[in-house]
């Protein structure tokens, strides 16, 4: 994963060594129930794009469990939206 890592960071001039995340952000206001959810999904989903699970549920460092069960049981206590 280093040398991946290493790669990366050596095709972009901010970066000393490595890279790990992806240069730049883009905020978007969560100002609403809908965006809020719609966020919470493809956060459950990534996962499974990555192809890491078929499920969201599937992966355990996900709330997907917590809010595919119901529950707030799992690694991390979570508050329902």
């Amino acid at each position: 994963m280093l040398n991946l890592f290493r790669f990366a960071g050596s095709t972009n001039s901010a970066n000393k060594e490595y890279q790990f995340w992806q240069q730049g952000f883009h905020p978007i206001q969560l100002d609403n129930v809908e965006k809020q959810q719609q966020r919470l999904r493809y956060l459950h989903e990534n996962p499974v794009r990555a192809g890491i699970v078929w499920l969201p549920h599937e992966y355990k460092y996900s709330s997907a469990y917590q809010y595919y069960n119901g529950k707030a049981e799992g690694i991390l206590p979570i508050v329902h939206l």
